[in-house]
């Protein structure tokens, strides 16, 4: 009971209802009891309060006051620091000072039910006693500093400071507090402001000891707390595994654990490069910065060679009852958080995945009611997705305000110890810093995903329709990368080109490429190592290295492949165009295998994605199920993506001299300009590795055309499509269509039980196997690039500054007007457009639309 004159103990008779009711456990009510009462008085006072049930609930009675003495008697790590042990001693001596009953006084002890004085109290009291009577703990980070002075001798010289005037002068003029300490014969004992100054508290801080969480103070209550594995999710904003974390209420330990081999993947999948190695380095210390600034935490950074068996050593470590992670799509990183699942749940932890990696689970994504043929293309994906969407994409999520902070935390390397950004080192002990133009190049922080989306969509966006593919200009987005790491969540790229109202479709399309990309990965997980055509498999291709050592280094003789690979080299980066580009000619023309591309990018690309590479350099090695129906000309393609060569003059500083005409050929250029331009070809600038474009480009045909007649049991004799195999199991379980839902039309069944699937085929191939002597081949998929782009630019320039040309282009907008008003009356069809004669797709094309469901935004 409180003394009168005190405030009166707040009510909790509503958590007793709760408690008697079922809706929250022993340790709930506890938890609460704490929270309100605070520490002292739910020591002193919580026996009195419940114990009217001891008549009604004997057992329920008996439970609580087990945790009241198995917290109070066996304190855990989580102890007092020096000052506030301090604080503690110097109320209970005042109180014993001036106590009527002298220093003789007894208190009745909650606990023993008996009287003990003032001094026991001291020994016996968790707060002056952290272990209980137990030794005190040798663990470094949770070790307790213990007080030079006695509570004997503390008192002593305490009890020279007399009457409660010299009590009012520790309170340096300021409100005594409210909160009482303990109280004896009716005197209450407050806590008294600690006469140590803020720099004596600093000194005495334990030595490497993170930054308090000033936002939210440290719960003393025994909380099992939430282990929340960073992956590829380095981020604050939009982070589903870390704010249900918040949501639960427990202190909160960030990990990062790495190991090489399970990311590396099998089979040469080369999931990490050195490039995206170097990347995740600085967006750890980005993110780990940030959590130290923002929050007072940090991440735990481990090394192993099992995640699952470190991440069971941590939660042993900790105490964790929950661990939380969003979720990798990857099928061996898959394998690994199942297993690890089960394994946590034999240790009685809960281990619980957050979608947010892509905007549509690829798990979940289903043919029912759409069908299999098309499968592959991106519109079919689409479609797949309108039609059997589970859940809305949803509005991102703020980061948090604040991070509960652990007592006590686990031993962590530093982040260098991981060797993600280690330098090579020449014979003679010099570094060899590869990635010092990459660090220039890029802001690996969060905030730098931020400002590169921003910019995109305040200027590149209103060119990126049209002029995507401008090498040349900053008319792409740059956030590959961070979208890699999770820096930004893709419904965070959505949301905010949808609200700012520049929601172009072809730029959303790319992150419908990204999720079609992770969903053929989850059908076919051999796709970065094989190819998915069946007949392509026996394919034959060049050996010759040295080609494949020029393509690599960018010394083909082919400026804009040059430049496109030393852009990749220098920055770890090149646009969508670029990497088009070099791809064909590695395949169309050097004849190499695409695996030695998707490798190559794989180390060397900052935004390396397994799912997404593979599936380009399947569609270009024309294995993938999406048949590019394109092939990039080396050299005509820069009338696309480089048509004043300021480019290839920016990455191949030693062809700057060259007039634009000869820029992307200089083996055409006179030789009295290349003099000029100081260029000696095979010395300065290497010859082109192979002269004859058509003739290779015939050859590669010729390829293709062998192997599919080589293999015509993997050939539709209707249509004359390639097939490929997928098993009953792979289509029920993943696609979530049965066997009999299959449409006869779509799935052909073999006698090898499996499904035969025709799938998308270049019209080429198809031409050249039925007539592979024929000269002319009327489907040639070879593009020329932009080819008007100069007469077009030119006469736009005319008709807005010459006054005759302008004249002349309103008179024929007028004739156009009055053409087209004449044809809607008399009803008749109006007249094609002849312009962008071109366009290799018609404007109507259906598959240029976005379904609008695909990026319908949840209220």
């Amino acid at each position: 009971m409180e003394s009168a004159g005190l405030p009166p103990l707040p009510d909790i008779s509503g958590m007793k209802r709760q408690l008697l009711e079922g809706e929250i456990e022993e340790e709930e009510f506890f938890c609460l009891v704490m929270s309100t009462l605070g520490e002292h008085r739910t020591y002193r006072h919580l026996p009195h309060l419940i114990h009217s049930l001891t008549h009604t609930q004997p057992g329920l009675y008996g439970r609580i006051m087990d945790i009241h003495r198995e917290y109070f008697l066996q304190k855990p790590s989580d102890l007092p620091t020096y000052e506030e042990e301090l604080e503690i001693a110097m109320a209970l001596s005042l109180e014993e000072a001036q106590s009527p009953a002298g220093p003789g006084c007894t208190i009745p002890d909650p606990v023993s039910n008996s009287s003990i004085s003032f001094a026991e109290a001291a020994k016996k009291s968790p707060v002056l006693n952290g272990n209980g009577g137990q030794k005190p703990s040798t663990n470094a980070k949770c070790k307790k500093v213990h007080n030079d002075l006695t509570t004997v001798e503390l008192s002593r010289s305490l009890s020279q400071l007399g009457t409660a005037d010299h009590l009012g002068s520790l309170y340096n003029g300021q409100p005594e507090p409210e909160d009482c300490v303990l109280n004896c014969d009716g005197m209450a004992v407050f806590k008294i402001e600690s006469p140590i100054t803020k720099a004596d508290k600093t000194k005495r801080s334990r030595r490497g000891r993170r930054k308090k969480n000033s936002s939210v103070p440290r719960n003393p209550v025994l909380v099992k707390p939430v282990v929340v594995w960073f992956r590829r999710d380095l981020r604050l904003h939009d982070n589903p595994a870390l704010m249900a974390a918040l949501e639960l209420g427990a202190p909160i330990i960030p990990v990062f654990l790495w190991s090489l081999s399970e990311e590396m993947g099998q089979n040469f999948t080369l999931a990490t490069g050195g490039a995206s190695k170097y990347w995740l380095h600085h967006a750890l210390f980005s993110l780990n910065l940030s959590l130290e600034q923002s929050y007072g935490s940090h991440i735990v950074f481990r090394e192993n060679d099992s995640c699952v068996d470190e991440l069971v050593r941590l939660v042993q470590e900790t105490g964790a009852g929950t661990v939380l992670v969003n979720a990798v799509y990857e099928p061996w990183l898959k394998d690994r958080d199942d297993l690890l699942s089960e394994t946590l749940k034999k240790h009685g932890v809960t281990f619980t995945r957050y979608h947010s990696y892509c905007l549509y689970q690829p798990y979940s994504v289903s043919t029912e009611g759409v069908g299999l043929r098309g499968i592959g293309s991106v519109s079919h994906f689409m479609s797949c997705c309108e039609r059997n969407s589970s859940s809305p994409i949803g509005d991102p999520l703020e980061a948090p305000t604040s991070l509960p902070l652990p007592s006590c935390w686990p031993d962590s390397l530093e982040l260098d110890r991981l060797d993600l950004a280690k330098m090579p080192r020449r014979k003679d002990g010099t570094v060899i810093d590869w990635a010092a133009t990459i660090k220039k190049s890029w802001d690996f922080s969060e905030d730098g995903a931020y400002t590169c989306l921003g910019n995109f969509l305040e200027d590149g966006i209103k060119h990126y329709d049209k002029e995507s593919g401008r090498a040349d200009k900053p008319y792409t987005s740059h956030i590959s990368p961070y979208l890699h790491f999770g820096q930004i969540s893709p419904r965070t790229v959505l949301h905010e080109a949808y609200f700012t109202k520049k929601s172009v479709p072809k730029f959303l399309r790319k992150l419908a490429w990204r999720d079609l990309s992770y969903w053929l990965l989850v059908l076919f997980p051999d796709m970065h190592v094989e190819p998915v055509r069946p007949a392509y498999k026996s394919q034959r291709w060049s050996s010759d290295r040295s080609h494949l050592r020029a393509w690599q280094k960018g010394v083909t003789g082919y400026p804009l492949v040059d430049a496109a690979m030393r852009e990749l080299w220098l920055t770890g980066w090149m646009c969508n165009y670029s990497r088009h580009v070099v791809a064909s000619f590695l395949v169309a023309y050097l004849h190499l295998h695409w695996i030695h591309g998707y490798r190559w990018f794989q180390d060397t690309l900052v935004d390396a994605d397994v799912a997404i590479n593979a599936m380009m350099w399947q569609n270009g090695g024309m294995s993938g199920l999406d048949h590019w129906n394109f092939v990039m000309h080396p050299v005509d393609a820069a009338m696309t993506c480089d048509p004043y060569g300021s480019y290839v003059r920016k990455w191949c500083p030693e062809l700057a001299g060259l007039p634009d005409e000869y820029i992307h050929k200089p083996w055409k250029c006179p030789p009295s300009q290349l003099r000029r331009a100081g260029i000696v070809l095979g010395q300065n600038y290497p010859h082109p590795i192979v002269e004859d474009l058509e003739e290779r480009r015939e050859q590669s045909l010729r390829d293709v055309v062998e192997v599919r007649q080589k293999h015509s049991e993997y050939i539709d004799k209707v249509s004359g499509s390639d097939m490929v195999s997928v098993s009953d199991q792979l289509l029920a379980l993943t696609l979530g269509c049965a066997d009999d839902d299959n449409d006869d039309d779509d799935v052909i069944k073999s006698n090898t039980d499996q499904f035969l699937l025709p799938v998308i085929t270049r019209k080429e191939f198809k031409y050249k196997t039925l007539q592979p002597d024929a000269k002319v081949n009327p489907y040639n998929t070879v593009l020329k690039g932009y080819v008007s782009r100069k007469r077009d630019e030119t006469i736009a320039y005319m008709n807005e500054r010459h006054f005759t040309a302008s004249t002349i282009n309103e008179g024929v907008q007028m004739y156009e007007r009055r053409e087209r008003t004449a044809r809607i009356m008399e009803g008749l069809p109006q007249i094609r457009d002849p312009k962008n004669k071109s366009r290799r797709t018609p404007r109507s094309d259906p598959f240029s639309i976005v379904p609008p469901a695909y990026f319908h935004l949840a209220n």
